[in-house]
């Protein structure tokens, strides 16, 4: 059964999501320019340190963006009001029961966010990611082991982190050592994309689309880190969309469309149908369920769209999602009735 927020909770999520799109632009340095690249078109900060012309990378252009471009010396003069109002907001969410990030992950990733990762390309997956769905569709996930994980995991394009031409502004070896991770040993030399917390269990992967069978670590020159290739990452990754981080005052952070990430946990799930411990398929077949069920109610049409997408890529997909909805008949059922 579907729980929905309150329209108090609902109403603060929203605002705090405005309030962090907003800050992100109150924070510009110079004049927006706008570049084009491979054919789209992106915004960046242009301003001088020096002798030396930066270009810090804002966003792909959209109306939105540019609309909050023209008001940027407004919400500069704001931002402190803004700051006092996302704390504000918080604590409505903490009181109406939304998740909230433990202060190992909220630290992690949300420095991960003032370095850039976030707005770099980088799109947090996985059960962070799915932890966050609690407020872009409104309903309550609760603290279900299905909600639950110590891992981290971030994906990215390599052409994308090629294209944009800018870098984090704070290597993220140094984050993570100040946040006592260490790097993880890689069959790759000198190449890491993994660390692991020497205190606690937390570990940070970083991950990236893969196209051919046995691609080896690829690089990605916007983090400056390196990144597993992974197979099916690609359809999960287009179009992210940005969300709270709810830890603190708030964090500005990518996660995958809701239907993209409910049909892409189909396809893995059938993918570690060879592994000895099935908790994992099993926690990514629930992810998927909980999802749809919600999605076939509130947003049909981008559901369908989206499982539409997935079985038009081949019969390689198709099969994995036929395997999975073999053990999920009334999944099986609301994806069947939209089409």
């Amino acid at each position: 059964m579907i729980t929905h927020h309150s329209h108090i909770g609902t109403a603060a999520w929203s605002d705090l999501l405005r309030l962090l799109k907003d800050a992100r632009v109150s924070e510009l340095r110079g004049t927006p320019k706008m570049r084009e690249v491979r054919g789209r078109s992106y915004w960046y900060d242009h301003y001088r340190i020096g002798t030396d012309v930066v270009d810090r990378y804002i966003g792909e252009d959209s109306e939105e963006l540019r609309e909050r471009l023209a008001r940027a010396r407004d919400l500069a003069d704001e931002r402190k009001a803004s700051e006092r109002e996302r704390a504000r907001l918080m604590r409505i969410l903490r009181a109406e029961g939304y998740l909230m990030s433990d202060a190992g992950t909220g630290q992690a990733i949300s420095a991960m966010e003032r370095a850039g990762v976030f707005r770099l390309g980088g799109t947090l997956v996985g059960t962070q990611a799915f932890r966050l769905y609690e407020g872009e569709l409104g309903v309550r996930i609760g603290f279900g082991q299905s909600a639950m994980t110590d891992d981290i995991d971030i994906a990215s394009f390599e052409r994308l982190s090629l294209a944009l031409g800018d870098r984090v502004e704070e290597e993220l070896a140094e984050v993570f050592s100040a946040l006592k991770f260490a790097p993880l040993p890689s069959m790759e030399k000198n190449r890491v994309w993994r660390w692991q917390q020497t205190e606690k269990s937390t570990l940070v992967e970083f991950l990236t689309p893969s196209f051919e069978e046995g691609e080896p670590l690829r690089d990605l020159p916007a983090l400056g880190v390196s990144a597993q290739s992974l197979h099916h990452l690609n359809y999960l990754i287009a179009e992210p969309i940005q969300v709270p981080l709810l830890y603190r005052s708030g964090a500005l952070v990518q996660i995958p469309r809701p239907e993209r990430f409910a049909i892409h946990k189909l396809i893995i799930a059938d993918r570690r149908s060879a592994d000895p411990d099935q908790l994992k398929a099993r926690k990514d077949r629930a992810q998927a369920e909980f999802l749809i069920e919600v999605l076939s109610e509130e947003r049909p049409e981008d559901l369908a769209k989206a499982y539409e997408d997935a079985m038009e890529k081949g019969p390689q997909w198709r099969a994995r999602l036929e395997a999975s909805l073999s053990r999920m008949s009334e999944t099986r059922a609301r994806l069947d009735a939209l089409r």
